[in-house]
């Protein structure tokens, strides 16, 4: 478990599938990820979703977003780390709507990011969000991510955002903040 100021980052378990299930299914949160709607039985995904938490992906750490009292909002995970470029892609969605623009996304990316900076030697982090997402553009920043860029995909365009391990150590530095979840 990591603990942030307002979620705690936990594995994920079959505790989560109901939701994960729910949100991949929802149509404004699948357009909001630029993901596929999911079209599948309840009782096909969990088998999958068991199949996945028994043999996780190699080079992803996936997390359930907990509140503090622990009920499950969100998703967050870092994926196609390349440890010869000592990067990763970093994700996140706060699937419950009542936890939008209260400050849980912003506190899972910042937990997620001092973890990975204190537990690996990952010198940059990069996202895509669409173009067109902009709460998500405003909470990326406001953790000290940077675009460096555009990408048209699928006919969506995104934008790319990075945040580099020096930067992230001198706003740590600036604000004079303790390492969280360690």
């Amino acid at each position: 478990m990591i603990n942030g100021s307002k979620v705690r980052l936990c594995d994920k378990s079959l505790t989560n599938a109901p939701n994960d299930y729910a949100w991949k299914t929802d149509p404004e949160l699948t357009r909001l990820d630029a993901a596929p709607l999911l079209n599948i039985s309840f009782t096909e995904y969990l088998s999958s979703y068991a199949s996945e938490l028994r043999h996780p992906p190699p080079a992803k750490y996936q997390f359930a977003i907990l509140t503090l009292d622990g009920k499950h909002i969100g998703n967050c995970a870092y994926y196609d780390i390349s440890k010869s470029k000592g990067e990763a892609e970093l994700g996140l969605m706060i699937g419950n709507r009542n936890y939008w623009d209260k400050g849980y996304g912003t506190d899972a990316i910042t937990t997620l990011v001092s973890h990975i900076f204190h537990k690996t030697n990952l010198k940059r982090i990069y996202l895509k969000t669409l173009e067109s997402n902009q709460r998500a553009q405003k909470c990326f920043n406001k953790c000290g991510f940077t675009p460096y860029g555009r990408r048209v995909s699928g006919g969506l365009s995104f934008v790319l955002m990075e945040l580099q391990r020096t930067k992230w150590q001198q706003r740590k530095d600036k604000n004079n903040d303790e390492p969280q979840g360690e």
